[in-house]
C-alpha cells in the first residue's frame, strides 16, 4: 500500500472530490448493484467489492526514510510473463504480458503506445512484438502512461531513450511517479502532460485523455477510435482499476465520483469496445484466443457494445461506494 503519495492524492483530488456525492444507502445494495452489473463477463473485478479487513491487520506504515529508499526488485523469469502479441483490430494491437497490458494504435504518421509495461519485459514485448506483427517499433511517437505505477510506466525509459517517443502523463502522476520508491535511473524524463479532455492527434487517429483521478492522484481513462474493416467503432479504457491506495473515505468517493463521470463520457460517445491495462479484468487473452477463430465479418469479441462497457464502469463505481460506506458505517460505532 503506497501511502507516501497521501499528500498528492489529497492536493490532485481536491477539485473532483468537492463536486462528488457521498455514496447513499448500504454496502448491500452497492456490493449487489456491482454482482448484477459484473455477470460472467467482469467477475475479474467484482473481488473489489469484498469486505475490507480488520484495520487490527494492517501493516504499520514505515518511517519516511524507509519509505523514500529505493525498494528492493525481484525480475522474475520470461516464463511468468511473456505471452505472443496479437492483432486485434486493424489499427489497434496487444503487445502486453501475461497480467499486464500494453496496446498498440497504428496511426498514418505513426505509432501510439498505451502504457509500456516494467522496463524487464518493454523489450521483448513492445519493441520485438512490434517487430513480429510488422510494425516498426522506430514509429512510436507516443506512449500515452494510463498511470504512475512502476507495471505501467517503467517501460518508457526504453521507449523514450531507444526510438525518441513522447511520454505522456497527467501532471498530478508525473509527480506522483518522481515521488515513489522507484530508483531515479529507471524513470523516464519528465515530458508531455496530458490534460483533461485533451485530444491527442497523430496523423488520421485522435485520441481524447480524462483526466480521472482515484487509482492513482491523476490517471488518465482513453476514448479510442478503432477499425474494423469498413466499420468504425470507439474503445474506452479505463485507466485504473485496483483499490491499492491508501484507504480513506474520500479516496473512495474521489474514485467512484470519477469512474462515474467517464461512463458518462463513454455513453455519450458510443463506446462499444472495452479495453483494460490488466487482462484479467475483461479476459482479454481469451478474447484474443477467440479471434484465431473469427470469420471475415464475423463477431468480434471485444466489441461488447455500448451497454457492457457501461456495465463495467458500474462494477468498479459501486464497488468503491461499498468500501466508503463499510468505512464510515464502521467508524461511526
Amino acid at each position: 500500500m503506497k501511502r507516501y503519495w497521501l499528500p498528492l492524492l489529497c492536493v490532485g483530488l481536491f477539485a473532483i472530490n468537492a463536486i462528488a456525492q457521498t455514496p447513499t444507502g448500504t454496502f448491500q445494495t452497492h456490493v449487489a448493484a456491482a454482482k448484477a452489473a459484473a455477470k460472467e463477463d467482469y467477475s475479474g473485478v467484482i473481488n473489489l467489492c469484498n469486505e475490507p479487513q480488520p484495520a487490527a491487520g494492517q501493516r504499520a506504515t514505515p518511517p519516511a526514510q524507509q519509505a523514500n529508499a529505493p525498494a528492493q526488485r525481484t525480475i522474475p523469469p520470461a516464463s511468468q510473463w511473456y505471452t505472443e502479441p496479437a492483432r486485434v483490430f486493424d489499427n489497434l494491437y496487444f503487445i502486453g504480458s501475461k497480467d499486464v497490458s500494453a496496446w498498440a494504435i497504428t496511426t498514418s504518421e505513426g505509432i501510439i503506445l498505451l502504457d509500456s509495461l516494467y522496463d524487464y519485459s518493454v523489450e521483448e514485448e513492445i519493441a520485438n512484438g512490434l517487430k513480429k506483427l510488422s510494425l516498426d517499433p522506430a514509429r512510436v511517437k507516443y506512449v500515452v502512461v494510463t498511470h504512475g505505477h512502476g507495471d505501467h510506466y517503467l517501460g518508457s525509459k526504453f521507449l523514450q531513450d531507444r526510438y525518441g517517443a513522447r511520454i505522456v502523463l497527467s501532471e498530478a502522476d508525473w509527480n506522483f511517479m518522481a515521488n515513489d520508491r522507484t530508483a531515479a535511473q529507471l524513470k523516464p524524463r519528465k515530458d508531455m502532460v496530458a490534460t483533461d479532455g485533451q485530444k491527442l492527434t497523430l496523423g488520421d487517429t485522435t485520441l481524447t485523455l480524462y483526466v480521472t483521478p482515484g487509482h492513482t492522484p491523476g490517471t488518465i481513462s482513453s476514448l479510442i477510435p478503432i477499425k474494423d474493416g469498413n466499420q468504425r467503432h470507439l474503445a474506452g479504457m479505463w485507466g485504473g482499476v485496483g483499490f491499492n491506495f491508501p484507504r480513506s473515505p474520500d479516496a473512495f468517493k474521489t474514485y467512484g465520483a470519477s469512474a462515474r463521470r467517464f461512463q458518462d463520457i463513454a455513453a455519450k460517445a458510443g463506446a462499444d469496445v472495452l479495453l483494460t491495462n490488466h487482462s484479467g479484468q475483461d479476459k482479454t487473452l481469451d478474447k484474443i484466443a477467440l479471434l484465431k477463430s473469427r470469420r471475415t465479418g464475423g463477431p468480434h469479441p471485444f466489441i461488447v457494445g455500448n451497454d457492457s462497457v457501461k456495465r463495467f464502469l458500474t462494477v468498479v463505481s459501486e464497488c468503491a461506494d461499498a468500501q466508503y460506506l463499510w468505512m464510515t458505517t464502521s467508524a461511526a460505532k
